[in-house]
């Protein structure tokens, strides 16, 4: 990794870029619309799919924030702006905690244990008080500690701003640099306050939403477990923090403040995480997959069936000796891949491991803009892609293309504008985005 620090920060807010803010306005009311008439005409539909976007923008905020905090943790001094973007994605957690509050009035169009009861042996876990419970403690939890971290972190940067800025900009950095005891001294404070609470913020991700992905997706098949399940999503949040970091590092090269600060290296860096995490991500999912195959136990490799389709899942009364001569004649059936999500799954698949593993094997492609921003691009569909196959084969059986349709499609469209709106809005209206100075 490089080890080039950021120099000395200043808050450095600027005008709302247009007409991308406009469109994401835009975007936010196509998915309000879309939710509403869904609601309407096809509840189940369309509480699907909040819920599968309710979780990958949660997440990637969330592998924004636990990013963020690695960075401290590990004392790296070579993000410099990308620790900026990796914040700017933690913004969106108390909004995510509210849209959390929302997905509640959909519990039981999503969950089985909800409507009919939750399994043998399962009651204590599976009812509507510990759950709803812990995980909107989670989110508050997660939400509270990304403002403290933000707060703490910016709070050094806004002086200047507090002193001589303009509007809401002038008005929050004063509010923040409150009691303020000189530049060192806050810098000193800052960076212990953010030491103090990137361990926080790294168990309550790695361990809490691990639990939060058991209740919000895996007990939507309650008779399936995992116990690796939670930390594979939440890895998916960290890697999907890292692609859409480095399309923010893409995208900012020419905003003031950050010439030069996008450097080569720095390009570099994000390269080797979205190719090292990529590869992380697929052992994750192999790890699931090789020890439910060798088991065959039909309580384990139906959640995977309903997914990978009957090609990568043998079924009992298949014979060793016609496994073998099968795949020793590459006897391998295309036409299985349509059973299940299986082409979806493919896809996925393809987007989080095949492009980043060959397309960013060297160095060049790496720090070249019009290969590693496609490739970050591919990563981030492929995650949201896969949060809908974790998703949807619970409830919608059979159907690959359950995911995709106007409500589908308008839901999806509305939840990107929010979450790039929140970040365009805390990255050049709240002053909190810091930038290299150059005075």
């Amino acid at each position: 990794m490089s080890s080039r620090a950021t120099a000395g920060e200043r808050a450095n807010p600027g005008a709302l870029p247009q007409p991308l803010f406009t469109i994401c306005l835009v975007l936010i009311g196509i998915g309000a619309a879309a939710f509403v008439y869904g609601l309407s005409s096809n509840p189940q539909t369309t509480w699907l799919a909040y819920h599968t976007n309710f979780i990958f923008f949660t997440y990637l905020a969330c592998g924004g924030m636990a990013l963020a905090a690695a960075y401290s943790i590990v004392g790296a001094t070579w993000p410099g702006p990308y620790r900026r973007f990796a914040e700017s994605f933690a913004a969106f957690l108390p909004i995510a905690f509210l849209l959390g509050l929302v997905g509640y009035f959909g519990g039981s169009e999503l969950f089985d244990w909800q409507k009919n009861g939750a399994m043998a042996g399962k009651e204590a876990w599976l009812n509507e008080q510990r759950f709803y419970g812990m995980d909107f403690a989670l989110l508050f939890a997660m939400a509270l500690l990304a403002v403290l971290y933000i707060k703490a972190s910016v709070r050094p940067t806004l002086r200047n701003l507090a002193e001589h800025g303009q509007g809401i900009a002038k008005t929050l950095a004063a509010s923040w640099t409150a009691g303020w005891r000189g530049d060192e001294e806050e810098r000193v404070a800052a960076k212990n306050r953010t030491n103090f609470l990137a361990p926080l913020i790294a168990l309550t991700y790695g361990i809490g939403f691990a639990f939060f992905a058991f209740d919000q997706v895996m007990s939507m098949e309650q008779a399936w477990f995992s116990n690796l399940f939670g930390n594979f999503v939440c890895w998916g949040g960290i890697l999907s923090a890292v692609a859409a970091c480095a399309i923010s590092g893409l995208a900012s090269r020419d905003i003031p403040g950050f010439q030069g600060e996008i450097t080569r290296s720095r390009q570099l860096d994000i390269g080797k995480m979205m190719f090292a995490f990529s590869i992380f991500w697929m052992y994750l999912f192999w790890s699931q997959y090789l020890v439910i195959y060798y088991g065959n136990l039909p309580e384990e490799t139906f959640f995977l069936r309903d997914r990978l389709g009957d090609q990568f899942l043998i079924d009992k009364a298949y014979s060793a000796d016609a496994f073998a001569k099968s795949w020793a004649n590459w006897d391998f059936e295309w036409a299985r891949l349509q059973t299940g999500y299986g082409w979806v799954s493919m896809a996925v698949w393809a987007c989080n491991w095949l492009i980043p593993f060959w397309v960013l094997l060297g160095r060049e492609p790496k720090v070249t803009p019009w290969i590693a921003g496609p490739v970050a691009t591919s990563l981030l569909f492929g995650l949201w892609l896969e949060r809908n196959v974790l998703v949807w084969p619970s409830v919608v059986k059979g159907d690959m293309l359950s995911w995709i349709g106007p409500i589908q499609l308008g839901i999806a469209l509305g939840f990107g504008g929010l979450f790039l709106a929140v970040v365009l809005f805390y990255s050049r209206v709240f002053p909190t985005i810091a930038v290299s100075s150059k005075e």
